[in-house]
């Protein structure tokens, strides 16, 4: 029997603590410490609950399930060798007591022995009646071993044994996802569906699995018997919202969105779609008022930033899009999108030095697209540092070598720099690999163009 703050069965934990305040001990027979430790448990107080099994023990000191809560402790306190010892002691004494193997089990988890875990596991299902938790458990310890196949086997048997362990429900999508087979995963919420047509969990993963696969009308029609199965299920209405979205069915979306604000507290997700939908109705206004209501719910929401960061960037107003990108960057600094749209902006700007920074940083967390190295070192020749330059381009032709445009800016960089045989070799490369990209040379390095041999060179290709 597990206490509460307002049950009336709990004289025994009132007694409890009023005892741990006098210090005068008082009798209690060993299911009522069973219940105590179960609650500290519970409440996360270890120390009351070593108390509780330390006097559970002076007076019981032969109850076998006070001294598996001694080994719940040992196991949590990671002493899993005085944990082993004495699960077995116990095992001599009851060999047919099945917590003591989930407790062995559960020892040889933090092991990261899970074959072992599954086997000791395996034993205590034939041991008891209840095995629906160890159904799961065993689940669990596929899924550590990445057995995915194994691990779906095991929690559809919990299903089969409770019909409303969503949990196992939940795990056995998680399972069909991992392995990508979203119609097994359909085929089968179908045939469970069939014998539990108003399980809204069920609709919604249902949902999910054709929102994967782009089929937007099955989707939105798992999720109307969602609702219909439970007319105040958030999820249901968000994971709706998203589908009406991608049906461009923007005032809809909005609705499902809104219905979830007076269900429940305002999720700055769902604000942010709002924001979004309205900002596609050109409704502008209302989208930055959402936007700006989706930053007061929640500040480190660094999607909500780059949202009235986008929203500012389209309309040219591009010092607030930067002083909002910062917001995002100082939430998320490993993001490479945000990083190339800081360098971006900066570059609008004409702040060259941070545009190069952000570039820079968009390279050094891999992003290495052809077009950043461009801008990057483009930015570097703006900003006369050409041996920068020729280094950013250099590294570059290792993941474009045969890119012509890369092979013209450098050729242009080493003419500038007086090395000839490089500049010519460089250039000689841009003309055999696209002669169509040679104006680069005039564009971005115009001295360099009216040069007797960068003349001869391109007549020569011309001829």
């Amino acid at each position: 029997m597990e206490f509460g703050h307002n049950d009336n069965n709990n004289l025994p934990l009132t007694k409890f603590e009023s005892m741990l305040k006098t210090n005068h001990v008082l009798f209690f027979d060993s299911e009522e410490f069973e219940n105590i430790i179960h609650y500290y448990l519970n409440q996360g107080k270890i120390a009351l609950a070593k108390k509780a099994i330390k006097l559970g023990l002076d007076q019981h000191p032969t109850s076998i399930n006070l001294r598996l809560f001694k080994v719940e402790i040992y196991v949590f306190e990671d002493k899993l060798s005085e944990a082993d010892k004495l699960l077995d002691t116990l095992h001599n004494i009851d060999s047919s007591n099945e917590e003591i193997y989930i407790q062995k089990a559960n020892i040889f988890s933090k092991k990261d022995n899970h074959e072992q875990a599954i086997e000791v596991l395996k034993q205590a299902l034939e041991l008891t009646t209840d095995i629906v938790d160890l159904y799961s458990l065993i689940g669990m310890e596929y899924l550590f071993l990445d057995k995915y196949e194994d691990a779906k086997t095991y929690f559809m048997k919990c299903l089969e044994s409770d019909i409303n362990d969503y949990s196992a429900l939940y795990n056995i999508i998680y399972c069909f996802e991992f392995l990508n087979q979203n119609e097994e995963a359909i085929s089968y919420l179908n045939v469970f569906l069939d014998k539990n047509p108003y399980c809204e969990v069920a609709w919604h993963q249902l949902g999910k699995q054709y929102f994967t696969l782009k089929d937007y009308n099955k989707a939105l029609t798992s999720y109307d018997f969602a609702i219909i199965s439970d007319d105040t299920f958030v999820g249901a209405y968000l994971e709706r919202g998203k589908v009406l979205e991608q049906l461009k069915r923007y005032e809809d979306a909005i609705e499902n969105y809104t219905i979830t604000l007076t269900l429940d507290e305002p999720t700055s997700f769902a604000l942010l779609r709002i924001g979004s939908c309205h900002e596609k109705l050109d409704n502008q206004d209302l989208a930055l008022q959402y936007y700006d209501r989706t930053v007061h719910e929640d500040p480190l929401l660094d999607k909500g930033w780059i949202a009235i960061t986008k929203f500012y960037n389209k309309k040219g107003d591009y010092q607030k899009a930067l002083f909002f990108i910062n917001k995002a960057i100082n939430i998320d600094s490993e993001n490479v999108s945000y990083w190339k749209l800081y360098a971006q902006i900066n570059q609008r700007l004409k702040f060259y030095e941070e545009a190069e920074r952000g570039y820079k940083k968009t390279l050094e967390l891999g992003n290495y697209e052809l077009n950043t190295w461009l801008s990057r070192g483009d930015l570097l020749i703006k900003l006369g540092e050409p041996e920068a330059a020729v280094s950013n381009f250099d590294q570059a032709l290792e993941f474009y070598p045969e890119n012509a445009e890369l092979e013209y800016r450098l050729a242009g960089l080493f003419f500038t720099l007086k090395e000839t045989d490089k500049a010519t070799f460089h250039l000689k490369n841009g003309l055999k690999h696209n002669e169509d990209y040679a104006f680069i040379i005039e564009e971005l390095f115009p001295k360099v163009s009216q040069e007797l041999l960068v003349k001869n060179i391109l007549k020569e290709i011309n001829r």
